[in-house]
Parts: structure tokens; C-alpha cells; sequence
């Protein structure tokens, strides 16, 4: 496995970890992995294939071979699948539901995991999701737990969604997340939690900005950027 310095960034969802690792992917001119695509994108290959998402060799299969890339930009990333942005058409409600069903396949977590190693590369990797520091790079030279408080993280989807025309429900949208975070925290393969050797960086007061200065600071204090 390559040697690669990889900065780890996990948290719940809606702490901001998507904004905090583009933008630090930005700054250091580095590689980056947003883990939690990685299983949308393969259940809408799958789909788009005419596969079953049961069928645990054929994704196995598929996820061996899809062409992914994740491409920063100032106004967000780009998911590319055999180069073609797919990033809207994962971001859908139907496509979360198929990529919940995708993980919940051993096989394919396993599969899937060789995948996100393979995006170790020079000159450095920043990856996004809920295992990174704790199972996918457990040798991170750098590893950030992003949390924020539910209700916070519930406001901020409340703003996304009506910022985007949509109507939202605050109180069913909190129900949602503390679901899933009681969900994540306490699934055996991969529970949601900050690594032995991660620091803790609560969002919860802050704008983005501060998060990613002290991200920053956090980085600059591990390794030589």
C-alpha cells in the first residue's frame, strides 16, 4: 500500500465535512475521497447495468471496475463515473436508499474498501467519510473527527433544502439524522467514532471558515506542508 500522507476527516453527516475536504483538498494540492459517493455511485452503476442490489458478485464485480474520480471545484466537488459527472444523480433521495442497501453487503464493504485505499496517492490524499481513521486508513498521518450537534446539523439541512426551493420539516429532519446516527454509531462492521489518535473538532458554533483554519492547524502540527 502506498505510503501516501493521508489526512482523515469522519464525522456524522451535516457536520461539514463534504465543504472542510474540498477545501482543504484545494489548499494542499491534494488527491480526494468522499467515501460515502463510493457506494452511491456504485448503486447507481449497478442499477444503470441492470443489476439486482442483492446480488453481491455482480457489485463485487462492478465495483472492481467502475472508473471514479472526485474532482474539486469552488463551487463543490465533481463526482465523475467513466468521466461523466454523476454527482446529481446520486444526490437523490432514491439513490441514498440504494446505497444503503449497497452497504449493507459484506462482500461489498470489503470490495469496496481496497477501492478507497487505492485512492492513496502522491502527493497526499484527503478522505471524507465515517471509517476513514478507524478502518480504511488506519496509518493516517493526520485524522479529524468533525462533529457538530444534531440540532445543528438538522438546521443547516433546513437552510440547504429551502435555499434549493425545497420544503423542509426541522423536526422530522432531526428525527432522520439521530436515526442514523444511532444507526451508524452502533453497527458492528465500521460503527461511527473518532479514532484513539483523532482530534475532535466540534462545528457546532463555528462557520466554516474557523473549522477550516483550525482544521489547518491541526494539519500543520502533524505534518510539513
Amino acid at each position: 500500500m502506498s505510503k501516501a500522507t493521508v489526512i482523515a476527516v469522519d464525522g456524522p453527516g451535516g457536520a461539514g465535512k463534504g465543504e472542510l475536504t474540498r477545501r482543504l483538498a484545494s489548499e494542499l494540492g491534494f488527491k480526494l475521497l468522499d467515501s460515502g459517493a463510493i457506494y452511491r455511485v456504485l448503486a447507481y452503476a449497478a442499477r444503470k447495468a441492470g443489476l439486482a442490489l442483492f446480488d453481491e458478485d455482480s457489485l463485487c464485480q462492478e465495483a472492481a471496475v467502475m472508473d471514479l474520480s472526485f474532482e474539486p471545484t469552488e463551487k463543490g466537488v465533481h463526482v465523475l463515473l467513466g468521466g461523466q459527472d454523476v454527482s446529481s444523480a446520486i444526490r437523490t433521495e432514491e439513490a441514498g436508499v440504494n446505497a444503503s442497501k449497497v452497504a449493507q453487503l459484506p462482500s461489498v464493504r470489503k470490495a469496496l474498501l481496497q477501492r478507497q485505499r487505492d485512492f492513496r496517492q502522491e502527493p497526499g490524499l484527503v478522505a471524507d467519510g465515517r471509517d476513514m481513521g478507524t478502518v480504511v486508513f488506519p496509518d493516517a498521518q493526520v485524522k479529524i473527527f468533525l462533529d457538530a450537534a444534531a440540532e445543528v446539523r438538522a438546521q443547516r439541512r433546513v437552510k440547504q433544502l429551502q435555499s434549493a426551493g425545497k420544503e423542509a420539516d426541522f423536526e422530522l429532519i432531526l428525527s432522520e439524522i439521530k436515526e442514523r446516527d444511532e444507526r451508524d454509531r452502533n453497527r458492528l462492521i465500521a460503527p461511527l467514532k473518532p479514532a484513539d489518535d483523532a482530534v475532535v473538532l466540534d462545528s457546532s458554533e463555528l462557520g466554516i471558515d474557523e473549522v477550516f483554519a483550525r482544521a489547518m492547524e491541526i494539519i500543520k502540527s502533524r505534518i510539513s506542508i
